[in-house]
């Protein structure tokens, strides 16, 4: 028999973009031309649910959060680190409006791509648009397994995960400054803030993590995975 599949509830894909990297010099100068950078500070909205697309959006440095929101409630879809794209959805000319918010947690700077001239690399270059195909897939399949998460992992399992992501998909680190609140931390693990407090004092009382001030250290890695994997 084989053994039972584990998904994670991390709002990051594990795809790494090169997309740049297939581009020629030409290319590189197409998309210079054809950009700009914009530094937006912490809390700024970076583009409404419905809005027309104009720019494909690539976070050169920060962290934003995706999410859907019917003016009473919001569900949170995907964490925007550096080096990630927002607005894919976009490159099909069928969809002209943006499916989704985005908001920045921390000050963060934003170079925004001229969408016709996004499509024009993917028609006229097929390693970058394999590229994209392969981003595209890799979120989906990370959305997918978030959302079982979601739905079938108890309280603890879900910490477990959005700990683990952090750490290792978005800064990179076991010892990091953490710029969310527990209320944005909820969200991601689809908790209410006291319990994610509750559960936060746990993981540090049990040695699994360490809380000083701002900064989070996960102390014992195989622990949380564990958790996270028993859900």
């Amino acid at each position: 028999m084989g053994t039972a599949k584990q998904f994670s509830g991390c709002t990051i894909s594990s795809h790494d973009c090169k997309c740049f990297d297939t581009l020629s010099s030409q290319e590189r100068k197409l998309v210079d031309d054809n950009s700009v950078i914009i530094e937006y500070n912490k809390g700024e909205i970076l583009c409404k649910q419905g809005a027309f697309v104009s720019q494909i959006m690539y976070m050169e440095k920060g962290l934003a959060k995706v999410y859907l929101d019917n003016g009473t409630n919001s569900l949170l879809l995907r964490i925007i680190p550096d080096g990630t794209f927002i607005g894919l959805s976009a490159i099909s000319e069928e969809y002209s409006t943006f499916p989704y918010s985005a908001k920045v947690y921390v000050d963060s700077v934003i170079r925004q791509i001229d969408v016709n001239v996004f499509r024009q690399l993917i028609n006229s270059n097929k390693k970058f648009a394999r590229e994209i195909i392969n981003i595209l897939s890799a979120n989906s399949v990370q959305i997918y397994g978030r959302f079982f998460c979601l739905t079938y992992k108890q309280a603890y399992g879900r910490l477990a995960d959005i700990i683990l992501c952090l750490s290792e998909r978005v800064f990179k680190q076991q010892k990091f400054s953490l710029p969310l609140t527990r209320k944005e931390i909820a969200e991601l693990s689809g908790m209410s803030p006291e319990t994610v407090v509750r559960m936060l004092k746990k993981f540090n009382e049990d040695g699994l993590i360490s809380m000083s001030g701002k900064y989070l250290e996960v102390v014992d890695v195989e622990a949380l995975q564990r958790i996270s994997e028993t859900g």
